[in-house]
């Protein structure tokens, strides 16, 4: 039974995590059910080749299926795409009304690759109602950006780790400041926040 008052399937998670984020992401991502009603999106900033270890022990942990994301991927409810290390994530609405996973090669933006701002800029275009944009622990202003310019297209709402809970209080505290955060919470309670916001099927 969907959660009242949510409509599954016109909205997608995309969460933005950086130094402390590998462990974080084990605090949150087990926490969610199986039957959650969305996809999730997740950029780890880390280097080629440690994001399919990630996912591996990600979904070891986890109800949801998580996998290091794959050219071409189908979005689907129920599924985390963790970005692969080394690349840019898109999510581009196909002709056919499906979305799936792309990757580009440009330039690190931020000083990063993956960059979570090329990420939510993506979704800008997507069919998708409403974006949760979840901003984790990390140094420096990731996701500030590109929540900003998918603002101007989308429905969005933006939750952020609390400086007391982060390893590093940047990308967290950029988004604050930018006035993009409706919401700091702890790191225990970032799972439960996406629930509330996403509903389940």
């Amino acid at each position: 039974m969907r959660a009242e008052g949510k409509s599954a399937g016109s909205k997608i998670v995309a969460i933005a995590c950086s130094t402390g984020g590998p462990k974080a992401l084990q605090q949150v991502i087990p926490k969610l059910p199986a039957n959650l009603a969305v996809p999730i999106l997740i950029v780890q900033h880390m280097p080629a080749g440690f994001t399919e270890a990630l996912a591996g022990r990600l979904n070891t942990l986890s109800e949801l299926a998580v996998s290091e994301a794959a050219e071409g991927d189908v979005i689907v409810p129920g599924h985390v795409y963790l970005a692969k290390g080394g690349r840019h994530m898109l999510a581009v609405k196909q002709p056919s009304g499906k979305h799936v996973i792309k990757y580009t090669d440009e330039p690190p933006r931020e000083g990063v690759r993956p960059c979570a701002n090329y990420m939510y800029e993506s979704l800008a275009e997507c069919a998708y109602d409403e974006v949760v944009c979840i901003v984790m622990t990390g140094m420096g202003a990731d996701g500030t950006a590109g929540i900003k310019n998918l603002k101007q297209k989308k429905k969005v709402t933006v939750v952020s780790q609390n400086e007391e809970t982060c390893t590093v209080y940047g990308m967290p505290r950029s988004a604050v400041v930018a006035g993009l955060s409706q919401k700091e919470v702890p790191l225990e309670q970032l799972a439960n926040e996406i629930i509330k916001n996403v509903g389940v099927v």
